[in-house]
């Protein structure tokens, strides 16, 4: 089915670049363009490239990414949903990851726990319209309405990571 006839909604475009919840080729041009973008640090402070080892193939993988500032800490949020690739890096990786936006930060991506996410998503929502069509919520809607997409949804704590001393 060509693009053109199967996207009729703003939404449906987004939905269609990431179809069964892994982005395609287009969607993966698009990121890796984006990817330079967010890491040359052009733009708002809340747009960042993560670089993380890759778990099969042990080349670093980077990917743009939006950070929900929430009650003075920043997070991330996989809108793809549990499985999304780069959680599975993450996790193989023990968290440890490179933020960028105009500079490098060595950082740790802790799992929140699901009863603390709601709220968090929900200011997610509110910085990155984009990921918006795959959450299936309106991002006005109340923080008891966000629980069932917390249950789906992994979201991290951006931590700093101590950086050891040369020796």
């Amino acid at each position: 089915m060509p693009l053109s006839a199967s996207v009729k909604q703003p939404g449906q475009f987004k939905r269609w670049l990431y179809r069964d919840d892994r982005p395609h080729l287009t969607a993966r041009v698009l990121n890796r363009g984006w990817a330079v973008v967010h890491s040359a640090g052009l733009w708002p402070s809340r747009l960042a490239t993560v670089e993380v080892k890759g778990r099969k193939s042990g080349r670093t993988i980077s990917f743009p990414v939006v950070i929900a500032d929430w009650e003075g800490e920043r997070y991330l949020v996989s809108m793809l949903g549990k499985d999304a690739n780069w959680v599975r890096n993450v996790e193989a990786a023990d968290g440890r990851a490179v933020l960028r936006h105009g500079r490098r930060e060595r950082v740790r991506l802790e799992e929140v726990a699901e009863d603390d996410r709601p709220a968090i998503l929900r200011r997610y929502l509110e910085c990155a319209p984009g990921a918006r069509p795959h959450f299936g919520i309106d991002r006005r809607a109340s923080i008891e309405e966000f629980a069932p997409v917390a249950a789906k949804t992994r979201v991290f704590r951006i931590t700093n990571e101590a950086v050891p001393p040369e020796s």
